[in-house]
């Protein structure tokens, strides 16, 4: 799939459900909350040992889901996001390296920045959907704003993560700039160890109703 195409898929949804799992066993129950709330997309990070077994899973057993890796640290992490099937990649930096071996092996892959520097050198290696990361720590919505200003004409989208919750989440999308936002609150550690599958799907649910009055 092209990245045109992927990123016009997570730009139509609006949220990235950004997950840390650590048992493949909790994917497919997670998966099917997903689904029931309207979401069907997750990033599965690689904070834990799981990531690319839950990447695998999903992506052979619930093939509409559109399944990404987050946290790509190094080319191996990416490897195995692609080897597992994984239809994007997503990394808290710009690291040109895995930028590089990302466009090799044909992976959709969302670099982060957190200054002007960081886009340049972004934009430098043709990548224009650029994770905002650590997004509140650094401004949140009037810092995003002030920061993409000069790269306006550029067509520049972002995936503003960290710190993304309801309360804020439609001033994000409320940016041009803004594709989508990626959040924990979703789905956190303690909700999928606790199997509280309703309440994730109601998140889910919650989150569209958002998207769809932030975009109205």
């Amino acid at each position: 799939m092209s990245d045109a195409s992927i990123f016009e898929q997570i730009t139509r949804l609006g949220v990235v459900p950004v997950i840390a799992i650590d048992s493949a066993e909790a994917a497919l129950p997670l998966a099917d909350a997903l689904l029931a709330g309207g979401l069907p997309i997750i990033e599965i990070t690689f904070r834990t040992a799981a990531a690319a077994e839950v990447i695998e899973l999903l992506c052979r057993r619930r093939p509409e889901i559109i399944v990404g890796a987050g946290t790509i640290l190094t080319t191996e992490n990416l490897e195995a996001a692609g080897a597992a099937g994984a239809r994007f990649g997503i990394a808290p930096g710009m690291n040109p390296q895995i930028v590089a071996r990302a466009q090799e092996i044909g992976l959709p892959f969302v670099p982060g920045v957190a200054t002007a520097s960081d886009i340049e050198c972004a934009l430098s290696m043709g990548s224009t959907t650029l994770k905002f990361f650590p997004s509140q720590a650094l401004g949140g919505v009037a810092m995003l704003r002030a920061l993409a200003a000069p790269f306006s004409h550029t067509g520049l989208r972002f995936v503003p993560t960290g710190g993304i919750n309801p309360e804020n989440l439609e001033s994000y999308l409320s940016l041009p700039v803004v594709a989508a936002a990626g959040g924990t609150w979703i789905a956190k550690k303690d909700d999928i160890a606790a199997g509280r599958w309703p309440e994730i799907r109601d998140r889910c649910k919650a989150a569209v109703e958002l998207v769809a009055r932030a975009r109205r």
